[in-house]
């Protein structure tokens, strides 16, 4: 995906380095935080099923950690982006999600807010509400801080288990994570949360919706920015698809396949959603996911 250049002063990055010290009780991270975390499952040797359990019990707590920093050190985003290849990138699909949503917020008389992005390799971070997380949870947004972040050796685990290292595979990631900080800032997270908490009954169905939904809206970026897509960038984003929905990774980690712990969908549910959103001229259109609930 051609996303040329990018002024490193209209967006916010920082780099925490894997810094933030141990395990902190997790806070605020609402619904559809953990974004493929049984992906982290996988790669990282970690039974599934123990992964969605750690969704669901970090789902339930909603108080900010206590005494929890950013961790990040002094870089400019300039220095931020310039750290690496998968850096560069990174700062240039925020700033061009940044750009598209606002675009989109403003044909709908909303106030719009950036999130910020956070880059880090091999290690821990700390966010400013939601606790502190290792690699192995794979990217995540935290709401409390309307921040995203992702520990750019992911990437590498991705390429190996899609099995493509294109770029728009990586820009899905980072495209499904910007989802998330739209359902906040509209307030769609936290009425969703609420739901959960008053039927327990419907909170799966409802974090998979979220999780969908999140996949439209990436869809929904790349077909707004269509003139920047390259051939074989939509082939990439359905291998990456398909490949991170919550049955094939069941079936790749030797479980059983159980819908009742599905998180993020099927193969099938994300690949249309990614679709619904790619072909999508309506910026409600992903707003079929919570149709009727």
């Amino acid at each position: 995906m051609r996303l040329g250049p990018f002024d490193t002063s209209q967006i916010n990055v920082r780099s925490s380095d894997g810094g933030g010290g141990g395990m902190g009780r997790a806070g605020g991270l609402g619904c559809g935080t953990l974004v493929i975390a049984l992906i982290g499952a996988v790669v990282f040797g970690i039974d599934p099923r123990q992964t969605i359990g750690m969704v669901e019990s970090v789902q339930q707590q909603t108080a900010p950690a206590a005494g929890s920093g950013s961790g990040s050190n002094d870089m400019s985003e300039e220095q931020v982006c310039a750290t690496s290849a998968y850096a560069t990138e990174a700062c240039a699909a925020l700033a061009s999600l940044n750009a598209t949503w606002k675009a989109s917020f403003a044909r709908s008389g909303m106030a719009f807010e950036q999130p910020f992005l956070d880059l880090f390799r091999n290690g821990k971070v700390t966010t400013d509400g939601c606790g502190s997380a290792t690699s192995a949870a794979g990217p995540f947004y935290c709401p409390a801080d309307k921040g995203i972040y992702i520990d750019t050796t992911f990437y590498d685990q991705l390429a190996q288990m899609s099995g493509t290292g294109g770029d728009f595979a990586r820009l899905y990631v980072i495209a499904h994570e910007y989802g998330h900080h739209i359902q906040n800032i509209t307030g769609l997270a936290a009425q969703v949360r609420q739901e959960q908490q008053r039927n327990p009954a419907a909170a799966n169905r409802l974090q998979v919706a979220m999780e969908l939904q999140a996949d439209c809206y990436a869809g929904m970026w790349a077909g707004k920015n269509r003139d920047k897509v390259e051939p074989g960038d939509l082939e990439e984003g359905m291998q990456a698809a398909s490949s991170i929905g919550d049955d094939t990774l069941m079936r790749n980690a030797g479980q059983e396949v159980r819908p009742e712990g599905f998180t993020h969908g099927t193969s099938r549910q994300r690949m249309a959603a990614l679709k619904l959103g790619l072909d999508s001229t309506n910026d409600a259109a992903c707003n079929v996911f919570f149709e009727g609930t």
